[in-house]
């Protein structure tokens, strides 16, 4: 099977401004220049290219953020809706999808208490791509111009509040409402979400995207995003780009998290599959 994650999406384009708190904690590129032009593309889960944005099955539903940083560099970050993982290694993942489809996943999850948690998670559908907050879920670190780390977890916290709809209200939309919701709002206005970063405590696990920081670390805002336009070309654009949750990029590195690995190697086979497939519009 082909390994696709997140297929249904769609990219839009617009604008990153850091604050003056995430010059002070790193010396990345767009935490340190005025502002950087970015992509980012909203998503449903599964490998279903054509799954209806009614489904259940689609959440979580994914963010990938693409900072373009001139002379063809850019960093990504990518981020989904529950604010953990279901499994901490990509084998125990992988374990998941067969047990998933092999119809043993009763048996997994009842030995598995993360992977039930995550199920159980409450995850209404949205209003809009635009009323989500999402989660990094794996830790990164922040490195300032003297080398001092600072371990986070990204959060990215929508402008216009999360909203959500109830069962009746799902029942009205289309298959393809939320892009179709998004595409509007932001022709009407550019639609807002702050890059914000919870910080971890000595002590705190960041290598296991299974365990929560307690509620009372602190969270810093790094700074805000400003979309207002539909990428042109965009089944194209969404064929070439792979996306690297790796941050590779001076001032921000990777922690030892598993699934960082584990994502950058999936996430690069699908390019590749996608790029040399015939793509039919």
């Amino acid at each position: 099977t082909s390994p696709q994650a997140h297929a249904k999406g769609e990219i839009f384009s617009g604008t990153f401004t850091p604050s003056e708190e995430a010059k002070k904690l790193s010396t990345a590129p767009h935490f340190n220049k005025p502002s950087t032009p970015v992509w980012v593309r909203f998503s449903n889960s599964t490998g279903i290219p054509n799954i209806p944005d009614t489904d259940p099955n689609g959440d979580p539903r994914g963010i990938a953020i693409r900072f373009h940083l001139g002379d063809r560099k850019h960093t990504d970050v990518i981020s989904h809706s529950v604010d953990f993982f279901p499994t901490r290694t990509g084998a125990e993942f992988l374990e998941f999808l067969q047990a998933l489809m092999g119809g043993t996943i009763g048996e997994f999850l009842g030995s598995h208490p993360p992977a039930m948690a995550f199920v159980q998670a409450p995850k209404p559908p949205p209003v809009s791509f635009a009323t989500l907050k999402y989660f990094s879920v794996t830790a990164f670190k922040l490195i300032d111009a003297a080398g001092k780390e600072t371990f986070i977890r990204y959060q990215f916290v929508p402008d216009a509040g999360v909203q959500s709809l109830d069962a009746e209200a799902v029942k009205e939309k289309g298959p393809n409402y939320l892009q179709e919701e998004l595409e509007a709002r932001v022709a009407s206005a550019p639609i807002g979400f702050k890059l914000v970063a919870q910080v971890a405590a000595e002590g705190d696990v960041k290598d296991d995207a299974t365990v929560h920081w307690p509620a009372d670390r602190p969270i810093i805002e790094l700074g805000k995003f400003t979309l207002d336009a539909v990428v042109p070309e965009n089944l194209k654009e969404q064929k070439y780009i792979i996306f690297d949750p790796i941050p590779r990029v001076e001032g921000v590195g990777p922690s030892d998290d598993p699934l960082l690995e584990m994502r950058a190697a999936i996430y690069l086979i699908s390019g590749k599959q996608r790029r040399a497939a015939e793509y039919a519009e």
